[in-house]
C-alpha cells in the first residue's frame, strides 16, 4: 500500500519566476504533468524525483520508481542521474545511463512527466535591496526589471505622504467587528468555505488568492510571501493577476518589511506618491496606485509572511474599511496555513513512525527467536530499545560438539545509527564464532573487522561466553563489557571480573584477548546485562547501579526466567516511570540444581 504523498518541491513553488541580476540560478519548468507551467528552483545540492513521500519532487504515478532519479549540483553545474529506475530517465529523449551534465534548455523526462532545465544568470532574492521588484515570464523567456542601479530614495520633505492608515494586526484575536460587521461575517463565511477541509499547504495559497479576488473586486494583483526560516527574508510563494495571461507581479520590499517588523497592516492610497516606500523609478514606473499589505502573524507572535494586494484603478482605491477587512482575512489565512503545516508535519511523523516500526521489526528479527535447549541448563533474556530501534545486542550461537556461545554487546549511542551497527555485529559475530578455533580468537577477528569498517569514533563493548555442557564449564572473553554477575546455590554473589579484560571493539585493530574458563556447579546462575540496567535513573537522578543489581540477584527468584523478569520489574519500579535513557538488555543462564 502506498503511503500518502508528502508535498513535492514542485508544488511548493507555484510562482513563475523572479530574477534580479546577481548570481546564477537554475530551475525546472514543468512542461508535462501536474501544475504544468510552474517552476521548481534547484536550490539544494540534491533534488530527488520519485514516488516515495520522502522525495523532493513526488510523482504519483505507478510507472515511477520510489526513488527514480536525482539532480545533483556540483561546483555550479547540474547533473541528472537515474537511480536504477524501472522505466528509465531521459534527457532530450535519450536514456540516462550515467550522470549527465544538464545544459540550458534540456528536456528532462521521468515517465509521463517532463521538465525544461533553465540556467540563467540571475537570482531570486526579492529582498536583497531596498527597491521595488518586478518580474515577468512567458513560455520562451524570463525577464526582470529592477531600479537597483539607478534608484535613489525620494527625500523631498515637501512631498505629502499618502498613507491613509495602518492597523496593528497583532491585536486581531478573532473576528474584528468595528467596521461593517455584516461584511466581516460574510467574509469569514466565504473564507471558511474556500479553506474548509484544505489541509495540503500547497492548496491553501491558491484558495486564499481566489478569496481575495472575490472579496476585493477592484484588486488587480495579489501576492503571498512566506518566511521559510526564522529570521529569514520572505519569499514569494503564490501570486495571481486578475487579467488572464499576465505573469508579471510586483512587490514592495519596504512595505512588506515594515509590516513584518511592526506587525501592522499598511494601506497606501497611492504608493507612487509615498516618500517612505518609493524609489525614483521602481514604483512610479509600475504605476501602482493603491496597495494594502497585511502580515501573517501566528498566535505565538511569529511572523509567517505577508499578503499584499494592489489595484491600478484610481477610481477604486482601497480604503480603511478594506484594510480592516484584510486584517481579519489575514488572521483566518494564518490559521489555515498553520493547520496545513501541522497536518503536513503529522503526515511526515506518521510516515517516519511507520518506517521506524518496520525497522524495529527488522531489528527484532536479528535477535534470537527461541532459546537454546540444553540438558541441565535453562536460559532467559529480555530486550527493550530506548527508542524504536537500539544498539544493544545478544545472541545464542550453536557451536560444534554441542557447545553454545552467548554474546551480549552494547554499541555506543542509540537509535538508527546504533541499530545499523548492531545488524553488522550480528552477522560478523556469528561468522567469527563459527570459523575460529577459540573464543579469544573469535573476539580478535571480530575486533579486527570492526576496527577497519569505518565506524568513526564509535566503539562496541562485548562479552562472549562459550558453554560446554559436556564439561560443565563456561569460557569468558570480554571486550570492555560490564562484568557478569554469578550466583551459586548458597546465594553467594560475585562479579566475574577478569584482570585481562580487553578494550572495547574498534579501538585497537590488532588487540589480543584473553579467555578465562570457569566451572559450572549445579545451581550456578549467570546474568549478563548492558548499562541500560545499571544506569537507569530515578526522579532524584540516582543510578540503579551494579551493587543494587548484585544485591537483587542475591535475594531474587531461584529460577532464571523468574529472576530476569523480576530484575526488569525492579528497574522499572526504581525508575518511577521515567523513560529509559538507554537500551535495556539482560541475558541469563543457569545450570539446574
Amino acid at each position: 500500500m502506498e503511503l500518502e504523498s508528502a508535498p513535492c518541491l514542485a508544488s511548493l513553488v507555484p510562482f513563475r519566476s523572479l530574477q534580479i541580476p546577481g548570481a546564477v540560478v537554475a530551475y525546472l519548468k514543468i512542461l508535462q504533468g501536474a501544475d504544468a507551467g510552474r517552476i521548481v528552483p534547484l536550490d539544494g545540492e540534491r533534488i530527488v524525483f520519485g514516488r516515495h513521500p520522502s522525495c523532493d519532487i513526488v510523482l504519483e504515478d505507478g510507472a515511477v520508481s520510489r526513488q527514480h532519479a536525482q539532480i545533483v549540483q556540483l561546483h555550479g553545474s547540474y547533473y541528472l542521474e537515474d537511480l536504477r529506475s524501472r522505466n528509465g530517465t531521459q534527457i532530450n529523449d535519450v536514456d540516462v545511463t550515467d550522470p549527465k551534465l544538464l545544459a540550458d534548455g534540456d528536456i528532462v523526462r521521468v515517465c509521463d512527466f517532463a521538465y525544461s532545465f533553465v540556467e540563467s544568470g540571475s537570482s531570486t532574492d526579492l529582498f536583497k535591496n531596498d527597491t521595488q521588484l518586478h518580474a515577468t515570464s512567458d513560455k520562451s523567456s524570463l525577464s526582470s526589471k529592477s531600479s537597483l542601479e539607478t534608484a535613489e530614495l525620494e527625500t523631498d520633505s515637501q512631498e505629502r505622504s499618502s498613507i491613509i492608515s495602518s492597523i496593528d494586526a497583532r491585536s486581531n484575536s478573532g473576528v474584528r467587528l468595528s467596521v461593517k460587521p455584516e461584511v466581516k461575517l460574510r467574509t469569514i463565511v466565504e473564507i471558511g468555505h474556500l479553506l474548509n477541509g484544505v489541509l495540503n499547504i500547497d492548496e491553501v495559497f491558491p484558495n486564499i488568492l481566489e478569496a481575495l479576488f472575490r472579496i476585493y473586486p477592484q484588486a488587480d494583483q495579489a501576492v503571498i510571501m512566506m518566511v521559510e526560516e526564522p529570521g529569514g527574508e520572505p519569499k514569494v510563494r503564490e501570486f495571481r493577476n486578475r487579467r488572464s495571461g499576465d505573469d508579471s507581479f510586483s512587490v514592495s520590499r519596504t512595505i512588506v518589511k515594515r509590516a513584518l517588523e511592526s506587525g501592522e497592516a499598511i494601506l497606501s492610497a497611492d504608493a507612487s506618491d509615498d516618500s517612505r516606500f518609493v524609489t525614483s523609478e521602481s514604483l512610479a514606473g509600475l504605476q501602482i496606485r493603491s496597495m494594502m499589505c497585511a502580515p501573517l502573524i501566528s498566535q505565538s507572535d511569529e511572523r509567517l509572511g505577508a499578503i499584499q494586494i494592489t489595484t491600478f484603478d484610481l477610481k477604486a482605491r482601497f480604503d480603511g474599511d478594506d484594510l480592516d477587512l484584510l486584517v481579519t482575512i489575514a488572521s483566518q489565512c494564518t490559521l489555515a496555513i498553520e493547520n496545513a503545516k501541522l497536518h503536513q508535519q503529522l503526515l511526515k511523523r506518521r510516515d517516519m513512525d511507520r518506517e521506524l516500526e518496520f525497522a524495529m521489526q527488522v531489528q527484532l528479527g536479528f535477535l534470537p527467536s527461541k532459546r537454546p535447549k540444553l540438558k541441565d541448563y535453562d536460559f532467559a533474556d529480555f530486550y527493550e530499545a530506548a527508542q524504536h530501534v537500539g544498539g544493544d545486542y545478544y545472541d545464542y550461537v550453536a557451536l560444534p560438539d554441542g557447545r553454545i556461545a552467548v554474546t551480549v554487546a552494547d554499541v555506543a549511542g542509540k537509535g538508527v545509527p546504533a541499530a545499523l551497527l548492531m545488524a553488522r555485529l550480528y552477522s560478523a559475530a556469528r561468522y567469527h564464532l563459527l570459523t575460529s578455533g577459540s573464543a579469544a580468537e573469535a573476539m580478535e577477528g571480530l575486533n579486527s573487522e570492526i576496527s577497519v569498517s569505518g565506524l568513526g569514533h564509535r566503539f562496541i563493548t562485548c562479552a562472549l561466553l562459550v558453554i560446554a555442557p559436556a564439561k560443565h564449564t563456561v569460557t569468558l572473553v570480554s571486550a570492555g563489557h560490564l562484568a557478569p554477575i554469578r550466583r551459586n546455590l548458597d546465594g553467594k554473589v560475585d562479579l566475574v571480573e577478569s584482570e585481562e579484560s580487553g578494550l572495547p571493539l574498534g579501538i585497537i585493530p590488532d588487540q589480543k584477548f584473553v579467555e578465562d574458563t570457569y566451572e559450572l556447579q549445579p545451581g550456578d546462575t549467570w546474568v549478563l546485562y548492558t548499562d541500560g540496567v545499571t544506569e537507569a535513573m530515578n526522579t532524584t537522578r540516582e543510578l540503579y547501579g551494579s551493587k543494587r543489581l548484585a544485591e537483587f540477584i542475591r535475594t531474587g527468584p531461584l529460577e532464571i526466567g523468574d529472576l530476569i523478569s523480576a530484575i526488569v520489574a525492579d528497574v522499572a519500579a526504581f525508575s518511577e516511570g521515567n523513560a529509559n535513557s538507554d537500551d535495556l538488555c539482560l541475558v541469563g543462564f543457569q545450570r539446574t540444581p
